[in-house]
């Protein structure tokens, strides 16, 4: 299972940007992606899910600026960020559910994915 985020940089405050979340070694569509963020000196925070039909949640920090979306057979997911600000800077990830096409329920999301790669930069200055 690998999943690599990217797409990520600098952007002005009120800009958008788009990430891109790369998949392989898994059947993609069964299973919920989902995007975290992180801080320095900050715990991992989930922003959104998004099912493997694509029903999406959201974080309510960023509920009507940031979309995810997904494409099922070419085994990416999207996650277009509008309207950003400098709070939303931090390393962002992509992440495989491990428990099938439905996104988890629960507050310790973080417990509930795998997969995780390196992460990619946004930087959003004011």
């Amino acid at each position: 299972v690998q999943l690599q985020a990217s797409g990520g940089g600098l952007v002005q405050a009120g800009g958008s940007l788009r990430l891109s979340c790369a998949a392989s070694g898994f059947s993609f569509a069964a299973y919920a992606i989902g995007w975290f963020r992180q801080s320095p000196g900050k715990e991992r925070e989930w922003i959104s899910c998004i099912s493997g039909i694509g029903r999406a949640y959201y974080l309510d920090s960023v509920k009507g600026r940031f979309t995810a979306s997904r494409d099922n057979p070419k085994d990416t997911a999207n996650l277009l960020m509008s309207a950003v600000e400098p709070e939303d800077t931090a390393v962002y990830y992509c992440a495989k559910s491990a428990f099938g096409s439905g996104c988890p329920a629960g507050n310790e999301q973080v417990k509930y994915f795998h997969g995780w790669g390196q992460g990619t930069q946004v930087t959003v200055s004011s």
